[in-house]
């Protein structure tokens, strides 16, 4: 071979490539994404690693699949925002996105209930179910838009306890002058029987019981209510929740900044926001047992509720349910999809799971 016309051919590549290099470079330039660094308002306590751990394991997952690029620093309740007004700061631009209760806002517009749990609603894997294939994060966005947000579920807590009380409940009148922290909606069904709704952060709970400013108190399970201490000041737990089936916590963005992000960046949140909601139930439901024997072994007397208290509550949410489809137009949208699916899970559950559960649980029983 020809030495020369060898090192002629290589120095014709060497220059194309070189060219190539020149050329391409201001297209990378040109797709490289933007350096953005965000606040998160929590509504929780650091002290509650799982409920505002949540927003850490979502802005991790975040930072991460954007190489760092897209960085949000996670404050805790009151660092930046009271806890029940993460919304309101999201809302107005002060801080671009939260980690909040959607029930806490139902005075804002009733519809907001749907995105953590109605009172005798849907169980976390058919809130999970509704929210993801059901057309429910849709739904709720279009309420959500009025508010000058965007939103999807960030973590679900799975079954919770139905709270603390300073004396042993009985039948349903024993809710009539009952002051108690209830969040939502449910807390319409405790004022209609003559209690006191009170809604408070979890920092207030505490002093709150112990004070005797309040009487009762439902948070959220074991594993929270063990930190929270309440078994030394309001011994008596009783369960189940009838509040929700089990409430998703969620992710608020203010919707200009939310309309301004990189499709990349919007899809990285909706992963985050994944990520940390599979985190969140799996470390409640691996916590929650042994907080509970803790609890009983400190002296919670655990109790569940009345057959009677059950039902009256349950006879008055339904009326209140269909007083709220007949005069707010955005809770009958959502609802008309809302009770479709929950119907029809239910009789899914009936049919192939409850059985299952209720087999394995007598079986358990005799062994």
């Amino acid at each position: 071979m020809d030495r020369r016309a060898l090192l002629g051919r290589a120095g014709g590549a060497a220059t194309l490539a070189a060219g190539a290099a020149t050329i391409a470079a201001p297209a990378i330039a040109q797709t490289a994404q933007p350096t953005l660094r965000w606040r998160l308002t929590s509504s929780y306590p650091k002290s509650l690693d799982c409920i505002y751990g949540a927003g850490e394991v979502f802005a991790r997952v975040v930072s991460e699949l954007t190489d760092d690029r897209f960085q949000i620093r996670v404050f805790a309740a009151g660092e930046i925002a009271p806890p029940l007004q993460a919304l309101d700061a999201v809302q107005t631009g002060s801080v671009e996105c939260c980690h909040t209760t959607s029930f806490l806002y139902t005075g804002k517009n009733e519809a907001f209930g749907f995105a953590t749990g109605l009172p005798f609603g849907l169980n976390t894997r058919q809130q999970n179910a509704w929210m993801y294939e059901g057309g429910g994060i849709e739904l709720m966005n279009e309420v959500h838009r009025k508010f000058n947000v965007y939103g999807m579920p960030l973590g679900a807590t799975g079954a919770q306890m139905g709270g603390w009380f300073r004396k042993a409940m009985g039948p349903a009148s024993d809710l009539n002058g009952l002051k108690m922290r209830i969040g939502g909606l449910a807390g319409q069904v405790l004022s209609r029987l003559g209690g006191v709704p009170q809604q408070l952060g979890a920092a207030d709970l505490y002093p709150g019981l112990e004070r005797g400013t309040i009487d009762a108190a439902e948070w959220l399970g074991p594993y929270d209510d063990e930190k929270l201490g309440f078994v030394r000041v309001a011994p008596f737990y009783h369960y189940p929740a009838w509040w929700e089936g089990g409430a998703s916590t969620y992710f608020y963005v203010n919707l200009d900044q939310w309309n301004a992000l990189p499709k990349s960046y919007q899809a990285a949140i909706r992963a985050g926001c994944a990520e940390a909601t599979h985190w969140m139930v799996a470390r409640y439901d691996i916590r929650n047992p042994d907080s509970l024997r803790r609890l009983v072994a400190q002296g919670a007397k655990l109790t569940p509720f009345s057959r009677d208290m059950l039902d009256t509550c349950l006879r008055t949410w339904l009326d209140i349910e269909k007083e709220l489809v007949a005069r707010n137009p955005d809770f009958a949208k959502v609802h008309e999809s809302w009770s479709k699916h929950r119907d029809d899970m239910r009789i899914w559950h009936r049919v192939a799971e409850l059985p299952f559960d209720n087999y394995v649980a007598q079986a358990s029983a005799r062994r």
